[in-house]
């Protein structure tokens, strides 16, 4: 169970027309797409969800080196009572193909008394005779018929093999039931001294919230139209109209482009399509890369759609838009009469992250082709989503499938598109939501994170917080918002590195405010999901300044610290080096598809429209167009930032118009901020705050004003402290900085008593900015974290020693 994706992975069709007349009602009800009583779906086997999180994590005896070794549990019932059945949960792990069971016995009994050594008892279940299958994720019940007794006991006699070599025991939960309730739950386990283990005591832990089955269908939460109360955003994200000056975010634009360009050909692409339709391939492609082209077909198209589609709202880039027309033109090809368009077959659905992982790409990224432009993308969605609202596979996508979460995402952004449906959401509230989740992340409760139950705790865990937002914003029901309200501060309270990384990943355990250093944290897909989750709180209450801090770390300190140049994107933003990744920058990982589809969308969040005015969020030389009470404003940022601090906007308008501009403050200006309009000094602002600029507008006015930059020092208090010694990590204004050179980098402060004296020690470079170098250390130097070489040995949390007096 110590398994990492990484290590994992190293073994390894309408036209635009007519839209808005989609969007009503289908003749049948999401009701009525599956059998109201979700037993009959399991009535012939009860199937067992993964178990990923610690806390729920299998029992495992030590290994053993032959099969023939004996070992025992044990459950205390307290006291004797009569028992009708014994259920075995089986271990559940995660191989190439996808989850397993393990470890359960070949051979085995179970048996009941009241003498704890069991010198005489009753038997319950004899499988010793011959060998027993693996059950893989079925849970098995072996009926009682009677037996009374104090003490359960399964003795295993024959050990299943696990690797080469290697035997062992290994089991989630035993549940003893009497009087239809499990008597077993809580108490005390005991095991034999050779091959007991540490964890008996998940054996007989509580059930999970919503049971260990794999079966969710709850129609009882599914609202009806007619009580939906839509909250509407207070502020909206352009989606055109802002074009990029020279600076970072241009860059980084046209580097995506080229990687994009460059990674793969459309064919490569198309493959997947083709194959599932029987249709020829030319030859020639090189080879699927195992595990994101096998096991996610379809994904890689998802993941071009997604970069070029963002793109080409904001540039008008030939080779890109018939790339991405081609594409589409290629899926709709494949599209079958029912309208179906995976690259996998319908009944390859629960294989690997299938159900969710990929679907949610090739959704985001019609969805992104459509808004730029592209008139087929919508209806192609249209007509598959008319299918998998209604398909019969529903009721076992959550849990059933590999990370089943992720296909919420992909529901709720389908709903809010020109061709959205209700059943789009419906389906989400009926299949997926989790009532008693919403109601712990509400509490903040960290278990709700850390400890999610049904699978891998980890920054994946944010796609669900968009859809729930998504939620929220459609039917105004105030359970979603205050779950997410308390997501929200459990992420940044608990899982957020110095510089906004998302310090959790799956598989291994990331207690509250462990910040490991070490292990795979900062993966670029969390950032990108958190990006997306803030931008909606920021919508939705455009005057909280803090959403849109969240935004421009990630944007800073991951998405164009994981980009390398057109080569390809990178997958963890590491805070200690070396600056690579093992897994690969051009083979269409998670991080690649949302990195890029980041990466695309970057002059989204440089400004906010509202009704009565434009937001402006973050600092990029930039020109934006809107519309104002029906007349077209533009306004130009002049600026390089970070580079340098000083902000231009002129403002151009056919005719005085009135507006406010509402200009952001940072929560990292290190004093308050003047603001001067046309030379003259018009308001200063608080940090953490907008100012709001109320006037009326004319040609060729201007405000400017000087972001306060500084350095910010803050200690390391995570789990990978160095003994003896002090670890901190510097930012100036938004920029996590980094040295470079040695990955345990000792910085001294020599004139000060205190490790913030260190700041003192800095001296800016003239020819480089953003560069300091350390006044007496002719050794290091800081850079801004972005720019640290790919392969580069670097640390952004530095051992900071006081010099010896």
């Amino acid at each position: 169970m110590c398994l990492t994706r990484r290590k994992f992975l190293g073994k390894t069709v309408s036209t635009g027309a007519g839209l808005t007349a989609l969007r009503v009602f289908g003749p049948s009800s999401i009701f009525a797409a599956i059998p109201d009583n979700p037993a009959n779906l399991n009535a012939k086997e009860e199937r067992m969800a993964f178990t990923p999180a610690t806390a729920y994590r299998p029992y495992e005896t030590k290994p053993a080196d032959r099969a023939g070794e004996i070992t025992w549990v044990q459950v205390d019932l307290g006291s004797s009572q009569p028992i009708e059945a014994v259920k075995l949960f089986p271990a559940l792990e995660l191989d190439w193909d996808g989850v397993r069971g393990y470890g359960f016995p070949v051979r085995f009994k179970i048996e009941a008394s009241d003498d704890p050594r069991f010198k005489t008892a009753d038997s319950i279940a004899d499988l010793t005779s011959t060998d027993g299958p693996n059950p893989d994720d079925k849970i098995t019940q072996y009926p009682a018929r009677g037996v009374k007794g104090r003490y359960v006991r399964l003795t295993v006699t024959q050990l299943r093999l696990r690797k080469p070599k290697v035997y062992d025991f290994a089991l989630s939960k035993m549940e003893v039931l009497s009087g239809g309730k499990d008597i077993a739950a809580g108490r005390p386990v005991s095991a034999d001294s050779t091959y007991g283990n540490q964890g008996l005591a998940r054996l007989t832990r509580p059930p999970r919230p919503m049971g260990e089955g794999i079966v969710t269908d709850h129609p009882q939460n599914v609202i009806p139209e007619r009580r939906w109360r839509p909250v509407a955003y207070k502020a909206s994200a352009p989606l055109k109209g802002v074009t990029l000056g020279d600076g970072l975010f241009k860059t980084a634009l046209e580097n995506n482009i080229g990687y994009l360009l460059d990674s793969f050909t459309l064919d490569e692409l198309l493959r997947p399509f083709r194959e599932r339709a029987g249709k020829p391939n030319p030859a020639g492609l090189r080879e699927p890369v195992k595990f994101w082209d096998t096991h996610l077909p379809g994904s890689n198209a998802g993941r071009f759609l997604m970069g070029a589609g963002n793109t080409l709202r904001w540039v008008d880039h030939p080779e890109l838009r018939r790339r991405v027309n081609e594409l589409v033109d290629g899926i709709a090809d494949c599209r079958q009469p029912n309208g179906y368009i995976m690259a996998y077959p319908e009944d390859t659905i629960f294989f690997s992250e299938r159900a969710a992982y990929t679907r949610a790409w090739l959704t985001h990224g019609l969805i992104e082709a459509g808004y730029a432009g592209n008139p087929k993308a919508f209806g192609l969605l249209r007509g598959y989503y008319d299918w998998f609202d209604r398909c019969p596979y529903l009721p076992k996508l959550l849990r059933g499938a590999a990370q089943g979460i992720q296909g919420m995402i992909a529901n709720t952004r389908m709903y809010f598109t020109p061709v959205g449906k209700p059943e789009d959401l419906q389906v989400v509230q009926r299949y997926f939501q989790e009532n008693y989740w919403l109601e712990e992340l509400a509490k903040h409760e960290e278990r709700a994170v850390w400890q999610y139950p049904y699978d891998r705790p980890h920054c994946y865990l944010i796609t669900d917080f968009e859809a729930y937002l998504d939620l929220y914003r459609a039917t105004g029901d105030r359970r979603y918002l205050d779950g997410m309200l308390g997501a929200w501060d459990l992420y940044h309270d608990k899982w957020e590195h110095v510089g906004g990384t998302i310090a959790i990943c799956e598989f291994d355990e990331y207690p509250p405010q462990s910040y490991r250093l070490y292990s795979n944290t900062g993966e670029l897909c969390g950032n990108v999901f958190w990006v997306r989750f803030n931008q909606r709180f920021h919508l939705l209450y455009p005057d909280q300044e803090k959403y849109v801090n969240e935004i421009e770390k990630s944007v800073y300190n991951v998405a164009l610290a994981n980009q390398v140049g057109t080569k390809g994107i990178m997958y963890h933003a590491k805070l200690v080096g070396p600056k690579d990744d093992s897994v690969g920058i051009s083979i269409n990982t998670c991080c690649e598809g949302q990195g890029t589809r980041l990466l695309g969308s970057l002059p989204e969040y440089i400004y906010s429209i509202a009704p009565d005015g434009l937001y402006v969020d973050l600092f990029e030389a930039s020109t934006i167009t809107w519309s104002q009470a029906g007349q077209a404003l533009e306004l130009k940022m002049a600026t390089q930032f970070p580079f340098h601090p000083e902000v231009q906007l002129h403002l151009s308008a056919a005719q005085p118009i009135p507006a406010k501009i509402r200009v952001r403050v940072p929560i990292w200006a290190a004093q308050d901020m003047p603001i001067e309009v046309n030379g003259t000094l018009a308001t200063t602002g608080k940090p953490g705050t907008y100012v709001t600029l109320d006037r009326t507008w004319s040609q060729g006015d201007t405000i400017t004003f000087r972001l306060p930059m500084d350095f910010k020092l803050t200690r390391y208090t995570g789990v990978d402290k160095i003994a003896d010694h002090e670890r901190y990590a510097l930012e100036y204004g938004p920029v996590l900085l980094a040295i470079i050179g040695a990955a345990d980098a000792r910085l001294v402060v020599r004139n000060g008593q205190r490790p913030e004296d260190l700041v003192k020690q800095l001296k800016p470079k003239t020819a480089q900015p953003l560069h300091f170098t350390i006044d007496g250390d002719t050794v290091h130097e800081y850079i801004p974290y972005w720019e640290v070489p790919y392969k580069q040995s670097f640390t952004c949390y530095p051992i900071v020693d006081l010099a010896a007096a």
